[in-house]
């Protein structure tokens, strides 16, 4: 029996292609609101989805600064395709832990855009 859903979760989409980025490296990372240094939290790989479930418990959940770095250079080099960015790293603030947040990554070679979910 599968645990409780992660409050943080992720969704890559390749849409260049119109396909979930599959395979995708990521981690997150929390920053310490002393030294702003990152710390990390978690990694994974995305699913045939394009999703990683699991990133981190309610109970690690914490108000702060996060981030989620994707590794997109070794993605599209699986692909055999070349990438503008090596990698993408979205930044957020969670102010309020008790909700679910969900940070979506719309990806092509030379672009890429993201937005709070829920």
């Amino acid at each position: 029996m599968a645990g409780p859903p992660s409050p943080l979760t992720t969704h890559v989409l390749d849409t260049a292609s119109g396909v979930p980025g599959s395979h995708m490296a990521l981690s997150l990372h929390r920053q310490d609101p002393c030294s702003c240094a990152w710390s990390l939290v978690s990694s994974g790989v995305t699913d045939r989805d394009g999703r990683c479930p699991g990133l981190l418990t309610r109970d690690a959940f914490t108000p702060g600064v996060y981030k989620m770095r994707f590794e997109t250079s070794e993605y599209w080099e699986s692909l055999g395709q070349s990438s503008f960015y090596p990698y993408v790293e979205v930044v957020f603030s969670i102010s309020d832990p008790g909700q679910k947040y969900h940070i979506p990554l719309l990806l092509s070679r030379f672009s890429y855009s993201t937005y709070r979910g829920s």
